[in-house]
């Protein structure tokens, strides 16, 4: 039987750098051996498969999520601050600074 390899990278975004490993690995790897072949978790400790979460092209995955030859798995650094609580913050600054009318939320020009 001949062994079919695959072409598939590995993805962490740093907030000043991407950081790219291509591997060779065997049809039919999951993308937590995608990973580990990386050498990746060696590189950058920081990263928890349990607890980071996973991708490719944006899609969400689990460890054991097969991966398919040109596919990019890429590992997501967690939030450091709510979505959320971000844009309420910006929109009480605007209001504070008169940047929106304090009733309506509109602009003001």
């Amino acid at each position: 039987m001949v062994s079919t390899k695959i072409n598939v990278d590995v993805i962490y975004a740093l907030p000043k750098e991407q950081i790219t490993f291509t591997v060779s690995l065997e049809q039919g790897s999951t993308a937590q051996q995608a990973i580990e072949a990386s050498g990746i978790l060696v590189k950058y400790p920081e990263i928890e498969l349990n607890k980071n979460k996973l991708g490719i092209y944006s899609r969400l995955i689990k460890l054991d999520t097969v991966v398919e030859d040109g596919e990019r798995v890429e590992i997501y650094r967690p939030l450091t601050a709510d979505p959320k609580e971000m844009r309420k913050r910006r929109a009480e600054k605007a209001k504070e600074d008169g940047r929106i009318h304090e009733k309506t939320g509109q602009k003001i020009r």
